[in-house]
């Protein structure tokens, strides 16, 4: 691909030897090819202008005269000389010279200067398109390259002021010196700045004046040198105190007291930039940058650069300041290491000691043994000469020592068992029951012990003052803080393991309580049943024997035909009979069949039942009956059901249940729905029997206790055929006792009992 400034020279050496005759048969007709080559090099985007050597131009497109803002036309006829500044204007003759005397093309950068001050930087491509020596036609490629410069010196700059400030903190990491930091910035922001002199001020009350500088050759050093010396003024350092900072680009345009001038005269500064170094609120110092050969005019780049070099340097100040600070603090720690490590030994063996009696109290759910246990380990850890636990009886007012126990003195009578009065020892027991801790110094001798110094610490939670906790030793032994904490925390875990045991126990309690109750309530309800089963059975042959008499004599099988309205007395009362004794027969059964399952002798007779010849028989009464109530009942089995193995009178009585259910429970003009079908995406081969009624839902509230024994949901009977409560807990015991479950699901004015049972339940078992 050709090069963008080779482009319209190459196209002006077509156009040239396109021409007639050639590029060297007619020299006069330069003029010509030049207008001839008008239209290629307007159509060029890049600026171009034709010119014989050191000559006026001959020919400018568009683009040049947008470049140099001028008309083309008005280009023609004029010279470099006449457009720039006489140095430009002499690197164009350079060039010109140049490409004729070397025969190939030459580069070159210039800089113009516009009218309000703005500079652009070109880059100048000179080639020969036509002709020899002084007849050559030359052109020259114009080319903007302003953009790319700023960028590049921004980068520059970027780099620069990065290499500034790693090169700060390397030594920062290298070096916690206050004096070998100042003097390493001061030395990398000369460098940086490229100025004569950098130094450093200091304000420290240790040493003012400057600290560090960085200077050229033949110049003074002012390294100790005072404010007065460097001419500032009270004003000056208000004003560096606020966080302001002094930009003087030339001295000499400034308006600085005349002292301050005169100051600057004797060191030779021309210009001066000053930026305050805070060490947190407080003013540290000032770094102070000065030209001396010259003005120095300070970009907006440098002056942020050096702000954050001081905001460093005021960091890094701060650290030094801190790290020898911290040094300091190391040394006066060292001093207490020895004492330290001792109590931290110490606190460690308590804490292995407080675990270990927590995990044998926590452990255990024997009140005398989290008293044995708590009063041993604390005796042996804290080397005491005894220890004693008592447990209190507030309602009796009473407290009973539970155990005691004497690591020095066997021979010392045992207080074990003692039972004292709380009301009789009221400076020590008012404590107690506050839930406060104290420890004193016995003021008469004990007959059995002597002098001896006590800790009493309460046992309590947050439900109270459970009992007391003493710990016995020699007369001048006082008990630490570590020790007291450990003595507390003993306590506290003490509370909790007694409540826990308390609580066990009563609750052991009320298991066994209620163990009894329920098996009370079990041999009741068995013996109940099988007893009120002899009698209700004579009744049924009783019934039936009755209704034959009474067919005989007065009919009664056609008048139990009629309406009911339109029935005899006698048949009323006859069928009110007969329905109760039934009823009575179904609560004895379903009772006695709890009983069974409860105590899993219910009895199962497994057999292979093929459900689509199975089930028409068991479901056609349901379905006569549902049409008599003006309910459908439709049963919807899967095309492909596998053999059910399991009891087929359980299985028979827990759709029965159901069923029954479903017909007592739907409202006139709804539906019942029996679906039978594999479970899909069963881990094992299962099937489920969902029986579904509409125009009925279970209160929410109510789905949780629909299984319970004699729970009936209530004002859900709109034939008011009542019930004995006893079927869906029947039916769930039943599924449960056949390796499967029943749930139930109500919503959209529905309700829906699904039964999963497996079908190779025999195998199973």
């Amino acid at each position: 691909m050709m090069p963008l400034n080779s482009m319209p020279a190459a196209v002006a050496r077509c156009a040239f030897q396109d021409a007639p005759g050639g590029p060297d048969t007619d020299p006069g007709r330069g003029p010509l090819a030049t207008q001839e080559l008008t239209p290629f090099l307007d159509a060029i985007a890049t600026p171009v202008y034709l010119k014989p050597p050191q000559g006026p131009w001959q020919f400018a497109n568009q683009a040049c005269g947008e470049l140099l803002g001028h008309p083309p036309n008005e280009l023609l006829g004029r010279s470099e000389t006449d457009l720039f500044s006489p140095e430009v204007a002499a690197t164009f003759a350079w060039a010109d010279q140049m490409v004729l005397a070397e025969g190939h093309p030459y580069e070159h950068q210039v800089t113009l200067t516009d009218g309000s001050g703005g500079h652009r930087t070109l880059q100048v491509h000179t080639t020969r398109v036509h002709g020899t020596g002084e007849e050559a036609l030359l052109m020259v490629t114009l080319r903007d390259i302003t953009p790319q410069q700023q960028v590049e010196q921004t980068l520059q700059r970027r780099s620069e002021r990065e290499r500034l400030l790693g090169a700060i903190a390397q030594h920062l990491l290298q070096s916690i010196n206050p004096e070998e930091l100042l003097q390493t910035t001061v030395n990398e922001v000369r460098r940086f700045l490229k100025i004569d002199w950098v130094l450093f001020y200091s304000f420290d009350p240790d040493y003012t004046g400057v600290v560090a500088e960085s200077t050229g050759q033949n110049m003074p050093s002012l390294l100790g040198s005072s404010l007065e010396t460097l001419a500032f003024i009270p004003a000056d350092l208000m004003r560096y105190r606020q966080g302001e900072m002094q930009v003087i680009e030339d001295i000499r345009t400034t308006h600085l007291p005349s002292t301050y001038l005169e100051k600057l005269h004797q060191t030779q500064v021309r210009a001066c930039l000053i930026m305050p170094i805070f060490q947190g609120d407080v003013l540290y110092g000032l770094v102070c940058a000065l030209n001396q050969s010259r003005p120095r005019p300070w970009d907006d780049w440098e002056i942020e650069t050096l702000q954050e070099v001081a905001t460093q340097v005021g960091s890094a100040i701060k650290q030094a300041r801190l790290y020898t600070q911290v040094q300091q603090l190391n040394t006066d720690l060292e001093a207490q290491v020895a004492q330290r490590t001792e109590q931290l030994q110490t606190a460690l063996e308590f804490e292995a000691t407080l675990k270990r009696i927590t995990d044998r109290v926590r452990d255990s759910l024997d009140v005398n043994q989290i008293m044995l246990t708590a009063v041993q380990e604390l005796t042996e850890a804290l080397g005491a000469k005894g220890s004693n636990t008592a447990l209190y009886d507030l309602e009796q007012g009473t407290s009973t020592i539970y155990y005691e126990y004497n690591s020095y003195n066997s021979s010392i009578p045992a207080y074990q068992g003692r039972v004292a009065q709380l009301d009789a020892f009221p400076e020590v027991y008012s404590q107690l029951l506050k839930g406060e801790y104290f420890q004193f110094c016995s003021m008469e001798p004990n007959p059995d012990r002597g002098y001896v110094a006590m800790l009493a610490c309460p046992i309590l939670d947050d439900r109270g003052v459970l009992g007391d906790l003493w710990l016995i030793n020699s007369r001048d032994y006082g008990f630490r803080d570590i020790e007291i904490r450990l003595v507390q925390q003993v306590a506290n875990q003490c509370a909790i393991a007694i409540r826990q045991a308390r609580l066990y126990e009563a609750a052991q309690f009320q298991v066994a309580e209620l163990e009894r109750l329920n098996t009370l309530k079990d041999d009741f309800l068995s013996t109940v049943s099988h007893e009120l089963r002899t009698p209700v059975t004579s009744m049924r042959v009783a019934l039936q024997l009755l209704g034959v008499t009474l067919n005989q004599e007065l009919n009664l099988d056609q008048d139990l035909d009629q309406p009911r309205s339109q029935q005899s007395r006698i048949a009323r009362y006859f069928q009110i009979l007969q329905e109760e004794c039934e009823r009575e027969i179904c609560l004895i059964n379903d009772l006695l069949d709890l009983q069974r399952l409860d105590v899993g002798n219910h009895p199962l007779q497994m057999e292979p039942i093929v459900l689509k010849t199975w089930l028409p028989s068991r479901v056609d009464s349901f379905i006569a009956r549902a049409k008599s109530r003006d309910q459908s009942l439709q049963v919807q089995t899967a095309p492909a059901l596998p053999v059910l193995h399991t009891d087929a009178a359980s299985l028979e009585r827990i759709l029965a249940e159901l069923l029954n259910n479903a017909c007592k429970y739907t409202p006139p003009g709804e539906s019942i729905t029996l679906q039978v079908e594999p479970v899909p995406n069963s881990g094992e081969s299962q099937v489920q029997f969902v029986i579904t009624n509409t125009g009925v839902t279970i209160p929410k509230e109510e789905l949780t206790r629909i299984f319970d024994k004699f729970y009936r949901v209530p004002s859900a009977d709109p034939w008011k055929q009542g019930g004995t409560g006893l079927g869906l807990a029947l039916v769930r015991k039943l599924a449960r006792h056949l390796g499967g479950d029943v749930e139930v699901l109500c919503q959209h004015q529905s309700t829906c009992f699904t039964v999963t049972l497996p079908t190779q339940l025999a195998l199973n078992r």
